[in-house]
């Protein structure tokens, strides 16, 4: 006889409205393409800014805006070294959805 295996299903979501409101907050912040591009950069760990800019084809005040909304947002940390800034993901969580939405999409694209 096959093994089944038996998935939990996940709680219901607190209906509250703080609850989609701060998840809407959190999406609308990784919604931009720019954003997720840095945060794939940032995937090995900490870059400076020359670095991101290297890979990412942007001007720098629009790297740094983008840098912003994400520090501001507790995505991403920061630290100064000399005249360098270097970024770093705190937000784990952040990351790892948006490498899952990701990857999710190239497997389509490749079927």
């Amino acid at each position: 006889m096959p093994k089944t295996s038996k998935r939990k299903t996940p709680a219901p979501l607190d209906p509250s409205d703080q609850v989609f409101e701060l998840a809407a907050e959190l999406f609308r912040v990784v919604s931009a393409p720019m954003r997720l591009k840095i945060l794939n950069c940032l995937h090995d760990g900490e870059q400076n800014v020359t670095y991101l800019l290297s890979k990412i084809d942007t001007t720098q005040p629009n790297m740094s805006q983008h840098l912003n909304t994400l520090y501001k947002a507790k995505v991403l940390g920061k630290r100064r070294e000399g005249v360098q800034i270097y970024y770093r993901v705190i937000d784990e969580r952040v990351a790892a959805l948006c490498r899952a939405v990701c990857t999710q999409i190239v497997a389509e694209e490749a079927s």
